[in-house]
Parts: C-alpha cells; sequence; structure tokens
C-alpha cells in the first residue's frame, strides 16, 4: 500500500508540473485550451471551467494538455485561438515549457531539502544502523536502527564501503557480525541474502546482503540564499550526468538494460517512503530532472521532436507536411513503443 501511494504521488506531481509548464504557457500566448488531464482515461473526475475541461484518469501513467488546432489532421479555422495561429517562437516557448518546469521543479525541491533538512552525512568512522528492511536476515538476527556495527567474521570494520566489499562474494551463506547495541556487544552468525545487482554493461553481478540501511544525520543546513545556490548547482550536475547517460546508452557504454519503467519507479518510491519523506522527495527531484531530459530528445511524439519540427518550419518558412509530419510521428511511435516494451521487460527480470 505504502509503495502504491508514493508511486502515484511521485509520478503525479512530475506529470502535474509537466503538464502545468505547457498549459500556462499556452494560456500566456493566448491558446484555447480544450482539456487539462492528470491521467488517462477512464476518468476519475471531470470538470469544465470555462474553455477548459479538466480531468483525472484512472491510469496514473501520463498525462496530456489539449489545445485547440494542435493536431497535424485537425482542420484548421485560423482563430486567434488555435495553436497552428501562434508564431514560432510562440509555440517553441509552449512545447519548451513542460520540460522546464519538470527542470524548475528539481530547482525548488532540491532547495527546499537543503534549506529544511540540509545534506545528509554518514560517519566516515563507524557504521551506523539506520533501516531495518522487513523480512530481512538483519531483523530476524534482532539487529535495530541505532546499533553500531563494530565487526565482519571477526575482522574490525569501520566504513560501510568495507563491509559491503567484505560481504559481497559471501551469498547465502553464513557471516558472523559483531555490533553494539546500547551497552551490550552482540555476535551473531547470519546467513546472507542474495541480491542483484546491474552493472554499466548489462550484465548481472550477485552479491550477498543482510539488509539495512546505513544512518544518515543531516548537517549544514544553509541559509535561503546558499541552499537556492546548492539546488541550482545540484539540478544542473544532475542534468549534466543524466545527458552522459543518454549519451552512453546511445553509444552502447550503458547497456539498455540498466533503463528502469513504471515497476521500478514504484519500487524506488516505496523504497525511499520507508526511509522518509525527505528521501521520498529526493527521488522524486532526480526523477523531474530525468524528465525534463528525456523529454527534451530528438524523437518524434516527445517535446524535443516537436521543437524538431517547429526548428524546421522556422528555417524552411512554412510548416512541415502533414504527411512529413505523419511520417515522424509513426518513426517516433515505434522508437517509444521499442523503449516502453525494453523498459518493462527490465522491470519484469528484475522482479522474477
Amino acid at each position: 500500500m505504502l509503495t502504491a501511494i508514493a508511486f502515484i504521488f511521485v509520478l503525479g506531481v512530475l506529470i502535474f508540473f509537466h503538464e502545468l509548464g505547457h498549459f500556462l504557457m499556452a494560456k500566456k500566448v493566448g491558446i484555447t485550451v480544450e482539456k487539462f488531464s492528470l491521467g488517462f482515461p477512464p476518468n476519475i473526475f471531470k470538470k469544465k471551467v470555462g474553455e477548459t475541461t479538466y480531468c483525472i484518469g484512472l491510469i496514473p501513467l501520463g498525462g496530456y494538455v489539449k489545445m485547440a488546432g494542435e493536431n497535424p489532421d485537425e482542420e484548421l479555422t485560423g482563430a486567434e485561438g488555435e495553436f497552428m495561429s501562434k508564431t514560432v517562437l510562440q509555440r517553441v516557448a509552449v512545447v519548451f515549457a513542460g520540460p522546464f518546469m519538470n527542470y524548475i521543479l528539481t530547482i525548488i525541491i532540491l532547495t527546499g531539502l537543503f534549506f529544511f533538512r540540509g545534506h545528509p552525512v554518514s560517519d566516515p568512522d563507524r557504521i551506523i544502523v539506520g533501516n531495518v528492511s522487513e523480512d530481512s536476515p538483519a531483523l530476524s538476527a534482532g539487529l535495530q536502527a541505532d546499533d553500531r556495527i563494530v565487526a565482519f567474521n571477526g575482522e574490525k570494520v569501520t566504513s560501510m564501503e568495507a563491509l559491503r566489499s567484505l560481504m559481497a562474494d559471501k551469498v547465502s551463506v553464513p557471516i558472523n557480525l559483531t555490533w553494539v547495541s546500547g551497552e551490550d556487544t552482540i555476535t551473531r552468525e547470519i546467513i546472507t541474502k542474495p541480491s542483484e545487482v546491474m552493472l554499466m554493461d548489462g550484465t548481472v553481478d550477485t552479491v550477498g546482503i543482510i539488509g539495512f540501511y546505513e544512518k544518515s544525520w543531516v548537517a549544514d543546513r544553509y541559509n535561503p540564499l546558499v541552499a537556492i545556490k546548492q539546488g541550482f548547482y545540484t539540478t544542473h550536475y544532475w542534468v549534466y550526468e543524466t545527458g552522459k547517460v543518454v549519451v552512453s546508452l546511445v553509444t552502447g557504454k550503458f547497456s539498455m538494460k540498466m533503463i528502469g519503467g513504471p515497476v521500478f519507479i514504484a519500487k524506488a518510491s516505496g523504497e525511499a517512503a520507508r526511509q522518509g519523506i525527505s528521501y521520498l522527495f529526493s527521488l522524486m527531484a532526480l526523477l523531474s530532472v530525468n524528465l525534463a531530459v528525456l523529454n527534451i530528445l530528438p524523437i518524434p511524439i516527445l517535446d524535443g521532436g516537436h521543437l524538431v519540427f517547429l526548428a524546421c518550419e522556422k528555417i524552411k518558412g512554412a510548416p512541415l507536411s502533414i504527411k512529413t509530419r505523419a511520417i515522424a510521428q509513426q518513426v517516433g511511435l515505434l522508437i517509444l513503443l521499442f523503449i516502453i516494451i525494453m523498459v518493462t521487460y527490465n522491470d519484469i527480470m528484475r522482479l522474477f
């Protein structure tokens, strides 16, 4: 239930802000917005206010803003409120506003986290237990939050990286873990649980885990100006890193198996929600910047594809023919279907 709620919340906020960008800019330049939908039909809410029908769909995997005269096969009347009646730059602004709003949302979330929460840091000299996963070997052994792990198989450990390294090749085998709980020092034999880790080349490595997160302390709460600066900096860094991943996927340096879909996002949302609301918002910020970058890619159907059409129209001095746009849209749809099939397959393989 928590996973479902977290997934709908995260996806709902991201989609709402994206479509809100298109909606507000369309209104700003005088385009008639016929429908604003959060989610896809069947609708669980529908209400017309002025010229716009507002909907909430039962399927929370997307949304859309329907503007007058937007579709290539739609009969145009030349009315002032039609999409095609506006200048190329005005239409560019409307199309670009969706990804840009996700970029702004990322900055807002990160600024808020830096100001209200600060920056999470781990103790460099101690391993302090944070959340212990349900139905995990760690929980069965009695490991609790705020316990301090001191030894692995009799060997002293002082960092989570060292513990992970020692445990990685211990898959489904007993290990001895020593920790301090209150004033008691406890040593228990724990059988590790296998966990699959996706490598950059798409292969899967199986490592041993016992199921707990390291505790992070909140430090360096920034004043408003510094928080905004850090929000901008981190957002731009994530944009750069996301772009690098896209290039690596295209060039084959990263495997397509690394891409996740709705099931992956749902699982990640649930795990983040269990760690705390700040982790959930951190995940939302990361997904928001990913949505912004991916939507700007020059693939027909995506916002980036529409920007390419508009750039061609500006250079040519006239809109591309309906046939040309239709063919491009079909190619874009095939690319999108391929990506959907790939991420769905990846999600299914991760589940099993």
